[in-house]
């Protein structure tokens, strides 16, 4: 499978796709901030990367189109997409968000599910549909919220658990089926 990446930061799931998906190829990563860490990432694994701003979706389509990409997947996308991009790969656009959905939705997950008083979290990739972080579940991964937690520890374990689960979900993608990883 031909996979296209968008990014916005630092780019860890970025480099653990390219890294872990062997039987897949990722062929373009498009970043929307021009000195991330996702575009040195690229540029140390060898893989073609392009700084497109993120209003910018016409260019995004017109590239991932050019480079034949089968999936799209956002890791650390910080913008929503719109329904032109949606529409134009549809059911081949999936997100990976910090919560185990459908609690805790847009920005500040790890925030929210703190507040909230909750004794797990986890992360979840689904489908990118137009209702925000709504779309169907492929994966979710489960992390225990502990009584010292802050919002900068309970991210490094959400985020080492997306390290698990993405590449899992990318290949439940292609057999389209359902998981969840404790």
């Amino acid at each position: 499978m031909r996979i296209g990446v968008m990014c916005s930061g630092n780019g860890t799931n970025f480099e653990n796709i390219v890294r872990t998906c062997r039987d897949d190829e990722v062929v373009l990563m498009v970043h929307n901030k021009r000195e991330c860490g996702a575009k040195k990432r690229a540029i140390k694994l060898g893989i073609p990367h392009v700084h497109i701003k993120s209003a910018d979706e016409n260019e995004i389509i017109k590239l991932f189109q050019a480079w034949r990409v089968d999936l799209i997947v956002l890791a650390g996308w910080m913008r929503i997409v719109s329904p032109k991009l949606i529409d134009a790969f549809p059911n081949r656009i999936i997100n990976i968000h910090p919560s185990l959905l459908p609690k805790h939705k847009g920005l500040n997950a790890v925030q929210q599910a703190l507040d909230a008083g909750d004794v797990v979290s986890g992360c979840t990739v689904h489908y990118v549909t137009e209702e925000l972080d709504s779309g169907d579940i492929i994966c979710q991964g489960e992390v225990p919220i502990l009584p010292d937690d802050t919002v900068e520890t309970l991210t490094k374990e959400i985020q080492r658990k997306e390290y698990s689960i993405l590449p899992l979900a990318i290949e439940n993608v292609k057999h389209k089926s359902k998981i969840k990883v404790n």
